[in-house]
């Protein structure tokens, strides 16, 4: 089985999100596809209740798998994953979009509970609270044609959210995007999850969005895919764009960035330029 280090602990924010209950666990978990590619191996983890938790980590190390695995998607190969009670609702957010081009934004944000069975007009409340939530209060009749990738990835945040869900999954979302919209979604993120009970799983490529959004980060390793690292988060519970400038932030995408060149078999940063 993988162990994984801790890297930091403290107190504050960090102490509190060490406090919250156990949501699921992951027990020695593999995964094997049929091609005999090995996505997870040993994996343990544990997932709290009302955190954000960061999965950072190479191309191939099984981020999307756990996120898979998390939502019933697949099964483990060997191991088991634990619940601490019934598994919850969901919402999941993929790496694009997937909006249907021909439907409007009402309409895209609306599926998940058409397809629950819930009518047009039943559902309005709740797909208007869902894009009031992401900032798209105005965009109901907009079609995904007459937006920008920002705007679409909202709507596919929103899409997420109608159903109220109790766990977010969110694969890379705002890999694509250009820096200065990132940045932004990363804001927005921020301030919604500080507005929502539900448990976040995120996963990225990138050291400094998970240092900003995350209350805890899981480094992984791939060939085969495991935990090696985990970094707790010390910021305010709600981040702001001032965090980014502080001695704590950049200790802590210090700490990541070593983690995370360990973890890729390479030496961290501090080695690299002596």
């Amino acid at each position: 089985m993988s162990k994984i280090v801790a890297l930091r602990s403290g107190g504050g924010a960090a102490a509190s999100n060490a406090n919250r209950p156990t949501l699921a666990t992951f027990k020695g978990v593999d995964k094997v596809f049929a091609n005999r590619v090995t996505a997870l191996s040993g994996l343990d983890l544990e997932i709290r209740s009302g955190e954000f938790l960061s999965l950072l980590g190479p191309s191939g190390c099984g981020k999307s798998t756990v996120l898979r695995l998390l939502s019933g998607l697949t099964s483990p190969s060997r191991g088991e994953i634990l619940w601490s009670c019934d598994r919850p609702e969901f919402g999941f957010v993929f790496q694009e979009p997937t909006l249907m081009p021909w439907s409007d934004v009402f309409t895209n944000v609306w599926l998940p509970l058409r397809l629950a069975g819930v009518s047009k007009e039943k559902a309005r409340a709740r797909v208007e609270e869902a894009l009031a939530k992401v900032g798209l209060a105005g965009f109901a009749k907009a079609y995904p044609r007459q937006l920008s990738g920002g705007m679409k990835m909202r709507v596919s945040i929103a899409r997420a959210l109608v159903t109220r869900p109790a766990v977010l999954l969110m694969d890379e979302p705002f890999a694509a995007l250009d820096e200065i919209t990132r940045l932004k979604l990363n804001d927005d993120l921020a301030e919604l999850q500080s507005l929502l009970s539900a448990t976040v799983v995120f996963v990225t490529h990138s050291v400094f969005e998970s240092v900003y959004l995350a209350d805890r980060i899981v480094v992984m390793a791939a060939r085969p895919g495991r935990a090696v690292a985990e970094i707790t988060v010390e910021a305010p519970a709600l981040r702001r764009e001032g965090f980014r400038l502080t001695t704590s932030y950049a200790d802590t995408c210090r700490r990541t960035s070593q983690a995370l060149h360990v973890a890729m078999g390479e030496a961290p940063p501090s080695e690299l330029c002596q």
